[in-house]
């Protein structure tokens, strides 16, 4: 099927050869760390991490990513919004599982005060959001709500969740400990948002470290997904979205 998908974007110019060569080749890389030792393996590590990062920043040239929402507005206090449908970013999926298979479930058993705590930061979350000024409180729903729907579910919240949490914090907890790797990973989550200012940066580190707990509790990289898509489409229908003007 992603073969498919990737003849069919070359077909309509949507992903230049180059592009696809390069993407192949990531794909590869991920494959063939298995077979490799120590160093190597490392390397390959480095070089699929590498080429994930360009993916999600569109830094690799040859994309034509869909245009579906231009500089639109949900609200009077919202700032202009737009919208691609990026064809790049969720492949960095394929290349993370390649990488990392055991990333979609690991050991887990959430219990009954984990799953209060959990809802309890999921709805102080935008409150605190909009203590720091950040958002309002502002309802909408905007006409393109199913391309957001689609492109967060399928596409952003997918993509960001397997490097973040199905990635570092699963390697991380392997590693050292899972308080480790829900720390970091929550972190690099925070700091990937650094455009949107510090307090940005500080909301995005505490809705990572909601996502990393229902990730670890659950066990599944499905229900991190899941619950990042609900904040997202939250603050979508009852808040400035993206930011308060």
């Amino acid at each position: 099927m992603l073969s498919i998908t990737a003849l069919t974007a070359l077909y309509f110019s949507r992903i230049s050869p180059l592009a696809l060569t390069i993407v192949v080749l990531g794909l590869a890389v991920a494959k063939l760390s298995h077979r490799q030792k120590s160093g190597y393996k490392v390397l390959c590590h480095i070089f699929v991490i590498t080429w994930a990062l360009f993916l999600a920043l569109h830094l690799i040239p040859g994309f034509d990513n869909l245009l579906v929402v231009e500089k639109a507005v949900t609200g009077s206090g919202s700032i202009p919004f737009t919208m691609y449908l990026n064809l790049d970013k969720p492949l960095i999926v394929f290349g993370l599982l390649l990488l990392s298979p055991t990333m979609l479930k690991h050991d887990g058993s959430i219990t009954r005060p984990q799953i209060v705590s959990l809802a309890v930061l999921f709805l102080a979350l935008p409150l605190i959001a909009w203590d720091t000024g950040i958002v309002h409180p502002e309802k909408s729903v905007p006409d393109w709500i199913w391309l957001f729907i689609l492109n967060n579910l399928l596409f952003t919240c997918v993509a960001e969740e397997a490097l973040f949490r199905g990635y570092i914090q699963h390697s991380l907890a392997r590693r050292f400990s899972p308080s480790v790797g829900i720390g970091i990973a929550s972190l690099l989550f925070g700091f990937a948002h650094f455009s949107g200012g510090v307090w940005f940066i500080a909301i995005a580190t505490l809705a990572g470290l909601l996502y990393g707990f229902t990730y670890h509790w659950t066990g599944r990289l499905l229900y991190a997904v899941l619950i990042h898509f609900a904040f997202n489409l939250v603050h979508l229908l009852f808040f400035t979205y993206p930011l308060a003007n």
